[in-house]
């Protein structure tokens, strides 16, 4: 081990013993896509001895301008972006553990994501994920580093639950639909990626370490093209947050139900079941040969009927290409996958 992290021991603020608490800490990225990449990256070559990768989307031609850890193979194959993240960690560095989730997250699998973990990194691209991490990590005591990225401008906070302000407290309602850019909609570049993933590592690895003093205690905003950074300094806990000071983690206790999201900018729709599932990928394939088009590998199925694709993952999630209108999208779940 000493060799191999030989110039970041010799760094003081990490040294042998931050190195050997690396190699014991246990992070989770939630959302692998170019944010998350980077962030994984980093911390698999700095050893953080376990990562958990999750992701609930495949790699595409697209992702690899910005998405770092993925290949043109991958998009061939559609790997699902934690698997392949998984597979190029293991190149990267076999010592560390790095484990695959390959799902959405939501109100009944995020606590169990996030709760042995010692530190949490925001990859996703959407409030309602962001405040079901925010509600688990609160909860179960997990620091956690919100971060986003579109066009030129970046932005990021780390928040430690009952220290600092949590999300709810600095953002207290989601921003309207359709009100905030999205990478499908005004695109991105990819230096405010590396920025915002470098301050995002950065933050994990001083929390990891146990140099919380380091910490740069603020909302921190970049713009790469408009040259435009900017900190805003972070005060107490609001007195009223309802859930890091009231103890309300309402995301957490959503009704049960299938979970149904349109894909912004992609024309296409995610439907979840409402109860955790497992679908044989391979006997779902043979029903299908016979009305249409069928890929199958081990980790999702791709059918296509006529304008649409669906892909279908092991945990009977589909991504319903070729329309955003969600009673179609459900229509068309219903008829080829099942209720």
């Amino acid at each position: 081990m000493e060799e191999r992290y030989s110039r970041q021991i010799l760094f003081a603020g990490i040294g042998a013993e931050g190195q050997r608490r690396l190699a014991g800490a246990r992070a989770a990225i939630i959302g692998c896509g170019a944010l998350g990449s980077s962030q994984a990256e980093a911390l698999a070559r700095a050893g953080v001895g376990h990562l958990r990768i999750v992701d609930r989307d495949f790699v595409e031609a697209s992702n690899l301008q910005r998405q770092t850890m993925f290949t043109e193979a991958d998009a061939r194959e559609r790997l699902p972006k934690a698997v392949a993240c998984v597979n190029r960690i293991a190149a990267i560095n076999s010592e560390i553990e790095a484990v695959a989730e390959v799902l959405d997250v939501n109100h009944t699998n995020v606590e169990r994501l996030v709760k042995d973990c010692d530190v949490a990194l925001d990859g996703t691209d959407n409030f309602a994920t962001r405040y079901l991490i925010n509600d688990a990590c609160v909860k179960h005591g997990v620091n956690w580093i919100y971060g986003a990225a579109v066009s030129s401008y970046g932005v990021t906070m780390t928040v430690r639950p009952r220290v600092s302000p949590c999300l709810r407290c600095v953002f207290e309602e989601s921003p309207p639909a359709g009100s905030a850019e999205t990478c499908d909609t005004s695109g991105v570049i990819m230096p405010i990626i590396s920025i915002v993933a470098a301050v995002q590592v950065s933050e994990a690895l001083k929390l990891l370490t146990g140099q919380t003093q380091k910490l740069h205690n603020s909302l921190m905003q970049f713009d790469v093209w408009s040259n435009e950074w900017r900190r805003i300094a972070l005060k107490a806990p609001l007195p009223e947050c309802p859930t890091c000071k009231l103890g309300r983690y309402e995301t957490l206790e959503a009704e049960a139900g299938d979970f149904v999201a349109v894909l912004c900018g992609r024309n296409a729709v995610q439907i979840s079941p409402p109860q955790q599932t497992r679908i044989n990928l391979r006997a779902l394939s043979e029903k299908l040969r016979a009305l249409g088009e069928v890929k199958v590998n081990e980790y999702l199925l791709r059918f296509r009927a006529g304008d649409y694709e669906l892909t279908v993952f092991e945990d009977a999630r589909s991504i319903v290409r070729g329309t955003d209108d969600v009673p179609t999208a459900r229509s068309l779940y219903a008829k080829y996958v099942g209720t």
